[in-house]
């Protein structure tokens, strides 16, 4: 089933996409993620940086650390993240930790694994497990069939050039 989306949901999705290019085109993984408040407000944004060798540099976790340094417990609950990709175990456990609100992602954890598969990458170190399974009781929506093929796009030219 799709989700619902708002307009602004789609503007903070599409954000994402642009700074997962931009992620790629500094050459590191294409993930990008924006923080809004509960009035669509985005706050704060970032993308993957993990290209140093830091694996733990993912913008989830990122803002996640942002949101608990800058932001009210209220603001916290009420705020959306917006990601290109659906939150890793690690990412989704600082977003519960931290008490940040809704999730919303353009792709899923399965459609990453089946492509990662297509693509004949190895697997990562962590079980990749959908939100749900990590932090059960976030409101979460995704994926977002208008967005998927531009993200599975940024993923295939990322392990072409490998």
């Amino acid at each position: 089933m799709e989700p619902h989306l708002t307009d602004t949901d789609l503007h903070h999705l599409r954000r994402c996409v642009v700074l997962a290019t931009e992620a790629l085109d500094a050459g590191d993984e294409p993930f990008g993620c924006v923080l809004a408040l509960a009035d669509g407000t985005a706050v704060a944004e970032d993308r993957n940086r993990v290209a140093g060798g830091d694996h733990t540099r993912h913008p989830e976790f990122e803002l996640a650390r942002w949101a608990a340094e800058h932001l009210t417990p209220e603001q916290r609950a009420t705020a959306t993240v917006y990601t290109s990709g659906e939150h890793c175990p690690m990412c989704a456990a600082a977003h519960a930790w931290v008490g940040l609100g809704r999730i919303v992602y353009v792709t899923s954890t399965e459609q990453l694994v089946t492509w990662l598969a297509e693509l004949q990458v190895p697997p990562a170190p962590v079980r990749p497990l959908p939100i749900r399974d990590v932090a059960p009781g976030i409101d979460v929506a995704g994926p977002v069939p208008e967005l998927v093929d531009q993200v599975h796009d940024l993923h295939r030219r990322l392990h072409a050039r490998r």
